[in-house]
């Protein structure tokens, strides 16, 4: 995410800290090549004047310029403003109201609505809702089974109907939500290649009719101002609540996300960082400025870790620590666990003092993880449980069940000795007297 602009960032950044002291040469020449950075990654260039406005005005204070540490002071003011552009702090979705609370996606064609629609659902399911999906995109083809698939994935009902409208199809579906019992709808709307009159005059009757808790502009990250131009377009018919970034995972250059919240005065989100349907984050303005910097975001990480982490096998895991009995098996458990949380690549940027420079051209491949998989099913229980007893017959066996190499054998029980000796040594670990604990 934003790797591009990081690295540009970094270098920057990199040349104001190396000097010991500032003066208003160095700041002035800093920003112009931070100016410059941002308008290559396609930030609005009124939202680059004011930022660089901004900082300058801070950064030229004689507290920072007398400062032990004037680069560092500095990079605090960028990382500061970076996260007034994008919003200062963190806004929540307002369902609160009437029942079945609704929610009404918008925007372009192919920006990712459907499958956010089933992000969204399975978002809130966990929360306790019980959503219900509402089909109302009745010009693209296969559109309601394209949603029908994503609501079985995220086990969530799906509401469609054969009509000409899909203003009736939405009022219908809030009817039908009350009776049954949903207490959210999610209303995935058509889209357009470009905007038109007639989509938005569809759009804007389906918000008068069932006067939605939260409308959302749904915006591929990927394409910049060009998100932010059609972003005004649709606030100026519909008036929208909020913003959704998706395709975040990608290349994304960063001028959407920096844009959008000035250019508009509406809060982003949420951002869409993958496509399973759990891979959707509240949007932080703090924590994506501390992203972009390469300072990391333990904060989105530790949250993601609660997510995935299962409490039993937790705590089955520190009785083995304790017992210092960490198995093949034990380790097969927390690939799992590690997995649920994300794409690597992603889950390593989030780690503070990790820089886009030292991720770039490193080959972080989830598909590994599918090898070791199929190593340790194809091992019996008990060298599971017993790898030592692994010797060169059957890590031939193993290597022909597994469709892999014995060097690939010998590498996999090689890591593993590492990490139950790390292991082993977590277990003995204690803080003023109480024991360690996940």
């Amino acid at each position: 995410m934003f790797q591009d602009l990081s690295e540009k960032l970094e270098v920057v950044l990199k040349k104001l800290k190396g000097h010991g002291k500032l003066s208003e040469k160095n700041i002035s020449e800093a920003l112009k090549e931070v100016r410059r950075v941002l308008l290559e990654a396609d930030v609005n260039y009124k939202v680059v004047k004011s930022f660089i406005t901004a900082v300058q005005e801070k950064s030229l204070g004689q507290k920072v310029l007398r400062s032990v540490t004037p680069g560092q002071q500095i990079v605090k003011i960028i990382h500061d403003e970076l996260s007034v552009i994008m919003g200062g702090s963190e806004v929540s979705m307002t369902l609160s109201g009437a029942s079945p609370a609704i929610i009404m996606l918008t925007g372009l064609q192919g920006s990712g609505k459907t499958t956010l629609a089933g992000k969204l659902a399975l978002y809130f399911k966990k929360q306790g809702r019980v959503p219900l999906l509402v089909a109302a995109d009745i010009y693209r083809p296969a559109a309601v089974r394209q949603l029908e698939i994503v609501g079985e994935q995220a086990g969530v009902p799906v509401i469609s109907e054969k009509s000409r409208s899909a203003v009736d199809i939405c009022i219908n579906a809030v009817e039908h939500g009350r009776t049954k019992g949903y207490d959210l709808l999610i209303f995935d709307t058509a889209g357009r290649l470009h905007i038109d009159q007639t989509l938005m005059q569809e759009l804007l009757q389906i918000k008068q009719k069932t006067k939605p808790q939260e409308i959302l502009f749904v915006a591929d990250g990927m394409t910049g101002q060009d998100a932010v131009n059609t972003a005004k377009e649709f606030l100026n018919w519909l008036d929208f609540d909020g913003v959704v970034l998706t395709k975040m995972d990608g290349d994304a250059r960063g001028g959407a996300a920096l844009s959008i919240r000035m250019v508009t005065d509406k809060p982003i989100k949420f951002i869409s960082t993958g496509e399973k349907l759990d891979a959707l984050e509240k949007f932080h303005p703090e924590r994506m400025a501390s992203r972009i910097l390469g300072m990391g975001d333990i904060v989105t990480l530790v949250e993601k870790a609660q997510d995935a982490v299962d409490k039993d096998q937790a705590e089955k895991l520190e009785r083995k620590l304790r017992r210092q009995q960490f198995t093949l098996e034990d380790f097969y458990d927390q690939l799992q666990q590690i997995k649920k949380m994300g794409p690597l690549d992603q889950l390593m940027g989030m780690i503070p003092g990790i820089k886009s420079s030292m991720l770039k051209g490193l080959s972080v491949d989830d598909r590994s993880f599918v090898k070791i998989e199929a190593m340790i099913n194809s091992m019996t229980r008990e060298e599971r449980q017993r790898p030592q007893i692994i010797d060169g017959s059957r890590r031939k066996r193993i290597s022909g069940g597994s469709g892999t190499s014995v060097q690939d054998i010998n590498q996999l029980l090689k890591q593993f000795q590492m990490m139950q000796k790390m292991m082993k040594n977590i277990g003995k670990l204690k803080f003023k007297g109480m024991p360690f604990r996940f």
